[in-house]
Parts: C-alpha cells; sequence; structure tokens
C-alpha cells in the first residue's frame, strides 16, 4: 500500500486524493498522535491548542474549514490564521503555547493540487515514524469528546501576520534603507507578509505577483519562473530581486545585472559572512548531494567544512539538529537559519542576504562570485516508476557508463522526487554542453524504461 505521507506532508490534486474528508480525519488522527504525547496543556488544566494557515490556493479555504473542524472535534482549541507562509506557521508554533501546526499548501506544484503537513510543539515538521502513527490512526476508532469538551475555533490573522513580521525584522537587526528590492511573491502566500517585512526593515520595495486571486499561485513566476524578475530588476534599476515560491519556505535572488543567484550561492555568501561573525555552527555548512560541487569547493578555499545529506530540507535539518550546526539547505532556495527558524524561510533568507549586502558594502554579484558554479544540468523525468529508479537494470547501466564518460570531472545523481511520480536527472560537467549532452540521453534512458 502507497504511504499517504510524501517528503513533505500529504499532497495531491485537491478535492480529488486532497478531500474535504481526509482534512478532518487528518485532524482527528494528528490531534490524537500528537497531543498524546503533549502533556503540557493537561498539566495546566487547559485545552490543547494548535494554529492552522494556508497558502493562496482556493482549494485551501474548504480544507482549512474541514481540517479545523477535525481538530476542534478532537478537542483542541483551533487559530486560524489565514494566508501565512509555511515557515510563519512553524515560528508561531514554536514561539507560542501550541500543541500543533497545520500549513494547508502544496508549496511549489501548480495550483489545483494543495497538501498539508504538521509541526509538533516547538515547530518542527515531523518524523516519518510519527506520520506513520497518524496514517495508522486514520484507520482507528478515535475520541469524540462532547459539551464543554469540543474544541473552539477563532481567526486570528492580523495579529499572526505582525507576530511573523516582527520576528523576521528583529531577527535580521539591520537598517536596509537604501537598498531597492523587487519582490517576487508568486502570488502565494508572502504576498502580503513579504514586502511588508523588507519595507519594515528600511529597504524600498518594488512588489510583484501579489496579487492572489485563489486561482493564480506559481503561475509563470516565483522561484520556479523567475525569468519575469530578473527583467524587472534590470528594468527599474534594483540593487537585487527575490523570487519566493508559493509557500515562501524558499528563496532565490537576482543581482542587479538580472543574474540568478541560486541557494548554493545564497548558501555560501551567507555561510562565509556567518563564519567570519562567529555564528556558523561548528564552521559547518549542511546541503544536500544535489548541491553543485562549485559550492563544496569554494567552502573548502573558506576553511568551512561541508555535511551532506539526501534530498529534502527534513533531512538538511535533521543533520543539523544532530551535529549544533547553523546554517544549511539546498540548492533550489530552501535556506535553514536554525539560530532564527526551525524550517526554510524565504522571508528571512532574503532580509538576511539584503542585511550581508548593507553590511558589506557589496553587491550581489560580488557577494555571490564566490561559488563558481560548474555546468549543471537538472532533468525532470515526469510519468515514470520513480520507485524503480534504484534497481532497473538498464538505468543503472546508463548512469555507469555515463560515469565513466565524465571521469574526474563531473558527477551523476538519479533522485526519485518524493511528491510527485517524476525522477530527476542530475549531471555536472566540465562544459555545459557535455552536462546537456549526458543529462538528456541519461533522461531518455529513464523515460523509456520507467514510463508508467
Amino acid at each position: 500500500m502507497t504511504r499517504l505521507f510524501g517528503t513533505d506532508g500529504v499532497r495531491g490534486l485537491a478535492n480529488e486524493l486532497l478531500t474535504p474528508d481526509l482534512a478532518v480525519n487528518l485532524g482527528r488522527a494528528a490531534a490524537s498522535v500528537l497531543v498524546g504525547t503533549d502533556d503540557s496543556p493537561h498539566r495546566l488544566g487547559r485545552r490543547p491548542r494548535a494554529v492552522v494557515g494556508r497558502d493562496t490556493r482556493a482549494s485551501g479555504e474548504f480544507l482549512d474549514h474541514a481540517i479545523s473542524a477535525g481538530l476542534a472535534a478532537s478537542g483542541m482549541d483551533v487559530t486560524r490564521v489565514g494566508v501565512l507562509p509555511t515557515p510563519a506557521i512553524a515560528h508561531l508554533t514554536a514561539s507560542q503555547d501550541v500543541s500543533l501546526g497545520v500549513v494547508i499548501s502544496a508549496s511549489h506544484n501548480p495550483f489545483p493540487d494543495n497538501g498539508i503537513k504538521f509541526f509538533a510543539r516547538g515547530g518542527y515538521k515531523l518524523e516519518d515514524a510519527v506520520e506513520d502513527r497518524i496514517e495508522a490512526a486514520l484507520a482507528e476508532d478515535l475520541p469524540r469528546p462532547t459539551g464543554a469538551a469540543v474544541g473552539r475555533v477563532i481567526k486570528g490573522e492580523t495579529v499572526a501576520d505582525q507576530t511573523y513580521i516582527n520576528h523576521l525584522v528583529d531577527s535580521v537587526a539591520t537598517d536596509l534603507s537604501g537598498l531597492r528590492i523587487v519582490v517576487d511573491a508568486s502570488n502565494g502566500a508572502a504576498s502580503n507578509v513579504g514586502p511588508a517585512a523588507l519595507r519594515n526593515a528600511g529597504a524600498e520595495v518594488i512588489a510583484i505577483n501579489a496579487s492572489p486571486d485563489g486561482l493564480n499561485i506559481n503561475a509563470d513566476c516565483g522561484s520556479t519562473h523567475p525569468e519575469q524578475l530578473q527583467a524587472y530588476v534590470r528594468s527599474v534599476g534594483a540593487d537585487m530581486g527575490v523570487a519566493y515560491d508559493g509557500d515562501a519556505d524558499r528563496c532565490l535572488a537576482v543581482d542587479a545585472e538580472g543574474n540568478l543567484v541560486d541557494g548554493d550561492q545564497i548558501m555560501g555568501l551567507l555561510a562565509v559572512g556567518m563564519k567570519a561573525d562567529g555564528t556558523l555552527g561548528s564552521d559547518t555548512l549542511v546541503v544536500t548531494v544535489m548541491s553543485n560541487l562549485g559550492l563544496i569547493l569554494a567552502m573548502r578555499e573558506h576553511g568551512i567544512r561541508i555535511v551532506q545529506t539526501g534530498v529534502g530540507d527534513r533531512y538538511v535539518l535533521e543533520k543539523m539538529l544532530q551535529g549544533g550546526y547553523t546554517l544549511g539547505g539546498e540548492q533550489s532556495g530552501h535556506v535553514i537559519d536554525t539560530l532564527h527558524a526551525t524550517t526554510g524561510d524565504g522571508v528571512l533568507t532574503s532580509l538576511r542576504v539584503a542585511a550581508r549586502m548593507k553590511r558589506t558594502g557589496k553587491s550581489l554579484a560580488e557577494l555571490a562570485s564566490i561559488v563558481q558554479r560548474l555546468p549543471q544540468t537538472l532533468i525532470n523525468v515526469r510519468g515514470v516508476d520513480k520507485a524503480a529508479a534504484g534497481t532497473n537494470r538498464a538505468v543503472q547501466d546508463a548512469v555507469a557508463d555515463a560515469e565513466k564518460q565524465l571521469g574526474q570531472t563531473g558527477r551523476v545523481l538519479l533522485r526519485p522526487s518524493g511528491t510527485e511520480p517524476l525522477v530527476r536527472v542530475m549531471v555536472e560537467a566540465a562544459s555545459q554542453e557535455e552536462a546537456d549532452r549526458v543529462a538528456e540521453g541519461l533522461a531518455a534512458v529513464v523515460k523509456d524504461n520507467l514510463a508508467l
């Protein structure tokens, strides 16, 4: 039987896989499991509390009500905070007396999809074993409190928004006046709080794709489509641009010339700054195996150790917590700063990059130049049996042949998506032409042999 939870919660086509019935039952199951391990409210004679937020997808409106109903029916008081980024819900869960947080979002996925992910007390994503317990609880006859024992549901948008914005500005503690920044909010969850946080920190902000209508989230904009931002930064003479995804847990940047600055470069420039001011835990940066070799070489030159994990920000965070490291993330723009957050935070990342520019007096292009990326090609092969990527003989032989061609000047990675029926083919090589050629050949083998 296929596991309901993927690498980032439960995700799928809204109202097909992700129905109101499922949302209600997930709320009841999560309350049973997570509150069952959290005796804080019960010791104080109070009902346990939950906070629920969402991105701007139309389906999030009914899913928000459904999961809130499931939580309240299980005896939890629920605060619905409306549209807020994923990291904002993590922060509220960590900073308030809350037993669990819920985010309704499919992140960078297309508009028709949606998802439900949970944070435990403390603001951390759930371990696989805890998700498995929630999934198992869906089949159980769970308690149904009655009378005064049922939970209450309230709305708290305005207060939650300002609480999160204040947290972001206080975390950076740098006056950004003099910087002109273009923000591409992807018509998503940070459409209001992203520009507001940068403005409150003193920057001049021009916001684009910050007019969500319930249908336009991630539509040819944001971190998955930064081309519009690149052109806009050049046209208005901005110092930098930043692009979030739908739930704003990731951020990519654009320098004044319109050049894209990816997550590897962002992590590199932040790591060097943190090492200099003594806040980079054990002088170590945690990245996934998908990070460019150029980042690894650059960090070596600056005396910064690299620890690598599997793909997924949850695995990066797990390694960071185990080792006491303070900075990590992914090339896609998930950047985790455990000094100020419990998960990747795109708005915080944009503030930190801007603060680094202001403190050093350097342009983003100059700061990002410490990471010289090796040519890299990433191809998403869709509609394939991702589970067979590591066992299919033809695919494995093709990978071995590709690695032999590249020798010591490149590498090959095949990674199945945790949320979609696709396999990511990534090739790094001495030249872009070689990277493209090898990646395209390998992608064709994957498609031919693993097609559903």
